[in-house]
C-alpha cells in the first residue's frame, strides 16, 4: 500500500452503528497503548499540544465529562469547559447559534452531550472541527460502548461468539444501543431483558434476543450489563414500583450465583443501589465496574487522538 492509499481518520465519532470492525479494533488497540500513560509518574504526552477541545455538556454528567477532560489534558490539549446552565442557551439561543459562536474561537474539537437525538450529527455537518458524541438523547453513547467492549475484551479475549446480556431500561438507553451495535460488530451475541415497556419486542429487528426475565439469561451469559433505571426519562406507567422492578430485574447475590464463574458484572453508572444492582454485587470479584471507569480515560484519549489526527495538519 502506497502512502497515498492511506486514508485519513474520520474527523467525527458520532456512533457505533455502521462503524466497521477494523475501525473499532483500531480505537481499542490505541486505547490499550494509551493506558500506560495513566500509570506514569507524569501522566501526559504531547500528542495534542496546541489543540483546543471544547467540552459542551447540555446534560449532567460525572464520569463521561471528567474522563474526557482528563483524556484531553493527558494528551496536552487545551480544554474549555462550556456550561450550558450558565450559557445563552438558557435565553433561547439555538444549539447551532451557540456552536457558531464557539467556532469563532477556533476549536479543534467539541465533545458534545445533548438531550436531542442527532445533535452531534447536526454540528458535524456544519463545521470543520471534530465532533465527538458524548451522548445524544436516547440515540447513542459511542465512547461508553467502546470502553465497555474494551473491558470485555480484556477479560474474555476475542468476543466472537460470546454471549452478552444487557438488562434494564433498553428503550431509553443510549448505552444499550451503542453496545448492541458495537458488540455485534465484534462478533458477540447479544440478549436484552427488561419489562415490556422498557424492552420492546421490536428490538429483535436489531438482531438481538429479547426476553422479559433476567433469570432467562443468567446461566449462559459471559457478561451481564445492568442499566440504570432512568427515572428522569420515564412516565409513571412505565415504572409503577421501584421495589417491584428490583425484585424482578435487580441483580442480587442469589441471581449472581446462577451465573458462570467467569461472567463479568458491568454497569455504566451511575448506579441506583438496591434497584438494578445490590451493593454486595458491586463488591463481587466478577464486578469490573471500576475497570470500566479506568478504561473510559484510555478510550477517550484514543478517540480524541484519532479524530484529530484526521484533520489537516494532524
Amino acid at each position: 500500500m502506497s502512502k497515498s492509499d492511506i486514508q485519513p481518520w474520520p474527523k467525527d465519532v458520532l456512533g457505533l452503528r455502521g462503524m466497521n470492525k477494523s475501525t473499532m479494533t483500531r480505537i481499542l488497540d490505541t486505547a490499550v497503548q494509551f493506558r500506560t500513560v495513566s500509570k506514569r509518574a507524569v501522566k501526559k504526552v504531547p500528542t495534542l499540544r496546541g489543540r483546543t477541545v471544547i467540552m459542551a455538556f447540555f446534560e449532567n454528567s460525572t464520569r463521561t465529562k471528567l474522563s474526557f477532560e482528563v483524556a484531553a489534558k493527558r494528551l496536552s490539549a487545551d480544554v474549555i469547559s462550556f456550561s450550558a446552565s450558565t450559557s445563552s442557551s438558557k435565553k433561547g439561543e439555538t444549539l447551532l447559534d451557540t456552536a457558531k459562536n464557539l467556532s469563532a474561537m477556533s476549536p479543534d474539537a467539541m465533545v458534545l452531550r445533548h438531550s436531542q437525538t442527532g445533535a452531534p450529527h447536526l454540528l458535524a455537518k456544519h463545521f470543520d472541527w471534530s465532533v465527538i458524541n458524548a451522548g445524544d438523547g436516547i440515540n447513542e453513547h459511542p465512547s461508553q460502548g467502546l470502553l465497555d467492549i474494551l473491558t470485555m475484551r480484556d477479560h474474555l479475549g476475542d468476543l466472537t461468539g460470546k454471549h452478552i446480556g444487557i438488562v434494564g431500561d433498553i428503550q431509553h438507553s443510549r448505552v444499550a444501543r451503542s453496545n448492541i451495535f458495537g458488540l455485534q460488530t465484534m462478533g458477540a451475541r447479544v440478549s436484552i431483558a427488561g419489562p415490556g415497556t422498557m424492552c420492546p419486542k421490536h428490538y429483535e429487528s436489531l438482531g438481538v434476543q429479547v426476553v422479559h426475565s433476567i433469570d432467562d439469561l443468567l446461566d449462559s451469559v459471559d457478561a451481564i450489563m445492568m442499566l440504570r433505571v432512568q427515572r428522569e426519562r420515564l412516565g409513571i406507567a412505565m415504572l409503577p414500583s421501584v421495589e417491584e422492578y428490583a425484585s424482578l430485574y435487580g441483580l442480587n447475590v442469589e441471581r449472581l450465583r446462577k451465573c458462570q464463574s467467569h461472567c463479568l458484572v458491568m454497569h455504566p453508572g451511575p448506579i441506583n443501589h438496591g434497584v438494578e444492582m445490590m451493593p454486595d454485587v458491586l463488591d463481587d470479584p466478577r464486578s469490573v465496574v471500576m475497570e470500566q471507569v479506568a478504561n473510559g480515560i484510555a478510550i477517550r484519549m484514543a478517540i480524541l487522538h484519532l479524530a484529530l489526527s484526521g484533520q489537516k495538519g494532524g
